[in-house]
């Protein structure tokens, strides 16, 4: 990884100057979509990351696969297996943008880093967008994508992820994940970063926190939402997965920053999901802003939150005792939950 050179004061105020251009109520959908398309998708890449583009059940994806994976240790000199042993780890991360906005473009650079410190193989979902699409389109690609990598996968090697509301698709696939006919092939974890997981909840109904997440905003949100599903359906458990019975989940590693509109629902479902007896990693980073962790090569901060990540692929890829792996995440700038 490269060198932390950026303050986070100033990460801080461009994260503020791009949400105004592109999370704004006002603009057209397109446009927020072209504004972000342009910002994300020139980010340069780690060296020798490559970026394939196919379709998995009719839903365009990208594959990201690093150019070299870093060994994972457990201790000075001691090194494991590739995460999964001889089969190949696969993550599917769901891209973040109020089910409105976004494409795979915002998570490539996440995707390369985690490639290459996990050892794992990134599948990114072009998943289609209300208000064109509204719900279930997004929901419905989702599970298509998780199925065609199921029903092709070894057992214990595939772990779900996403963003802001693909934190949501993410819990969503994990929960409809154990009725799936796909055998044993069974998804073995979900990563979950500033998830998007209750479209019922009044986001201004906490000022302070409003006020102090540089990216998200609640009339943007609420636009969202409106564009994504009518009001009498957001309770759903594939629209707010937070009203879902959360028993059976496969383990669950929560990331938010506390500056963080969202950060209610990582630290809901935290509390709901470990009363119904999930394996649960929570963390929280002090005066972060939603999806701090995408740009791992600009803080240190995010650089932690996704050696972290890398940890949990590794945890519950790894069938030889993954409990022996210590938690990188369990240190200075991080809360444990």
């Amino acid at each position: 990884m490269s060198p932390y050179v950026v303050p986070p004061a100033f990460v801080r105020l461009g994260a503020r100057l791009v949400s105004r251009r592109v999370h704004n109520p006002r603009l057209p959908w397109e446009v927020q979509r072209r504004r972000l398309d342009n910002l994300m998708g020139p980010w340069p890449l780690p060296r020798g990351t490559s970026v394939t583009k196919t379709a998995l059940n009719g839903v365009p994806v990208e594959v990201v696969t690093a150019g070299r994976a870093r060994p994972r240790t457990r201790s000075a000199g001691q090194t494991t297996r590739p995460v999964g042993g001889a089969a190949a780890v696969t993550v599917v991360h769901f891209h973040g943008g109020g089910y409105c906005v976004g494409s795979p473009a915002e998570a490539r650079d996440w995707a390369a880093h985690l490639g290459a410190r996990a050892g794992c193989r990134v599948i990114l979902p072009r998943y289609r967008l209300a208000p064109e699409h509204p719900f279930p389109a997004a929901v419905d690609d989702a599970r298509a994508v998780v199925s065609a990598v199921l029903g092709k996968a070894a057992s214990g090697t595939v772990v779900v992820s996403g963003d802001s509301a693909g934190g949501g698709l993410a819990l969503g696939a994990a929960l409809v994940s154990p009725g799936t006919p796909d055998g044993a092939a069974r998804i073995a974890g979900c990563i979950l970063l500033s998830p998007w997981l209750d479209l019922t909840a009044d986001r201004a109904a906490v000022p302070d926190l409003a006020r102090r997440d540089v990216v998200l905003n609640p009339a943007w949100l609420d636009a969202c939402a409106q564009a994504y599903a009518t009001v009498a359906d957001r309770a759903q458990p594939m629209i707010s997965p937070l009203h879902a019975d959360l028993g059976g989940l496969p383990p669950l590693l929560i990331q938010c920053g506390t500056d963080d509109l969202l950060a209610p629902d990582a630290g809901n479902l935290a509390v709901r999901a470990a009363a119904a007896g999930v394996d649960v990693t929570y963390s929280l980073w002090p005066g972060l802003w939603h999806d701090f962790a995408l740009q791992p090569d600009i803080t240190a901060a995010a650089a932690s939150a996704l050696a972290q990540a890398a940890w949990f692929v590794a945890r519950v890829c790894t069938p030889d005792g993954p409990e022996e792996l210590a938690d990188p995440g369990k240190g200075p700038g991080a809360d444990g939950g």
